[in-house]
């Protein structure tokens, strides 16, 4: 964990470039820190994610206008301060590589950051053990 999905309108699939955005997201998230100066996040556990929703309704419903939305989960007991810290990141990531096509379509942005409790987390895989130090 954390786990980026973003969910966003088919018609911003030719402008968005989401597969450029997925690894810039990645990069934003691993470059966070703790108070401790730590990395929040391990790099085996990033995982970022984007579907473009074929079926989609926005705003006055003329199919011009487009919306990302991204939704952030992260495992329980982080600060208040890394949570604002995180969101402000991925903010900025998104804001930069969006900022040509902001001038150029009509369209919103939501970042979400969820962080809970899991009644139930299995984590099945072998990618951890790449990224550890010996």
């Amino acid at each position: 964990m954390p786990h980026l999905v973003i969910l966003y309108t088919a018609n911003l699939e030719a402008d968005a470039d989401m597969a450029g955005f997925c690894r810039r997201a990645a990069d934003a998230m691993l470059s966070v820190n703790d108070e401790a100066g730590k990395q929040v996040f391990p790099i085996g556990g990033v995982r970022v994610f984007a579907y473009p929703a074929a079926h989609f309704a926005v705003a006055d419903g003329s199919g011009d206008h487009g919306f990302i939305y991204l939704q952030l989960r992260m495992a329980a007991g982080r600060s208040a301060a890394v949570h604002k810290d995180v969101g402000e990141t991925v903010s900025a990531a998104a804001r930069s590589h969006f900022a040509a096509l902001f001038e150029r379509r009509k369209f919103g942005m939501t970042l979400q950051i969820d962080e809970g409790h899991e009644v139930f987390d299995a984590k099945i895989g072998n990618l951890h053990a790449v990224f550890q130090k010996a």
